[in-house]
């Protein structure tokens, strides 16, 4: 087991409603940008590709696709650059934080970030305080309905992947960061479609939760971060059971 973050499982179930509060539309749009910034030609920018198909399956109008490779590769020049920056920390119970952002503005980003820890009991740490417990790993994620879960498993190893998860209804497929577009087109080409694939940290060694009163803390607050504007992505070295999440009563 790779010790997968909890966190964008909870993240998967309740895409839906981020869906409806548009956040999503404009962490897609910031991701395409960043990517176009090594060329505008997704046939030729691998990156560009995949960021361009993660915003199309959640459902990402073309225009916005559109405007977002100009902004990226300098074409709309009116448009505000987008950073790249992230704060590492401690949250409720002790449990390691990384929060990536991708911002036009980083004073607002860091102020931002700086109250939630505070107004939630952790801790913001220096950089380099807790990125040593994490490693950025390629994540393929596959719907198992109406799949033979142990055929998929041999399709994966068989596209290269470096690790499997399984986690109730999904497959999770770990590659190496370079080799998640190659691997995401060999996993298309065996006749799968994956709801997500994505560079995520994932931590190398995990806390386990015990108190259910802590574990709603560590939740509250990583919703408070993934709810602010700047907020691209938040990993955890927390792990709650499937029995506590349901008597938390949040969606797995």
């Amino acid at each position: 087991m790779s010790g997968h973050s909890k966190w964008h499982s909870i993240k998967h179930k309740k895409g839906a409603a981020d869906a409806k509060r548009g956040k999503i539309f404009t962490r897609h749009a910031a991701l395409i940008s960043i990517a176009a910034r090594n060329g505008g030609d997704p046939e030729m920018n691998p990156a560009l590709r995949l960021a361009i198909d993660n915003a199309k399956k959640d459902n990402v109008p073309s225009a916005n696709i559109d405007k977002a490779i100009k902004r990226g590769t300098g074409e709309d020049k009116d448009a505000a650059q987008i950073e790249e920056v992230s704060y590492e920390g401690y949250g409720p119970g002790g449990v390691a934080v990384i929060v990536e952002c991708l911002t036009d503005n980083k004073n607002r980003s860091y102020t931002n970030i700086r109250v939630i820890f505070n107004k939630h009991g952790g801790n913001l740490g220096t950089s380099g305080s807790v990125a040593w417990m994490f490693d950025r790993k390629g994540i393929i994620s596959i719907d198992l309905k109406g799949i033979e879960a142990d055929n998929l498993e041999l399709a994966a190893i068989d596209a290269g992947a470096t690790d499997i998860e399984r986690e109730k209804d999904l497959m999770h497929i770990y590659t190496d960061p370079h080799q998640l577009h190659a691997i995401d087109q060999k996993m298309k080409a065996a006749g799968y479609k994956p709801e997500k694939a994505e560079a995520q940290l994932v931590p190398n060694q995990t806390v386990k939760i015990e108190d259910e009163s802590t574990a709603r803390k560590i939740l509250n607050f990583m919703e408070a971060l993934d709810d602010d504007q700047d907020v691209s992505d938040v990993s955890g070295n927390f792990d709650i059971s499937d029995e506590m999440m349901d008597n938390i009563n949040m969606p797995q």
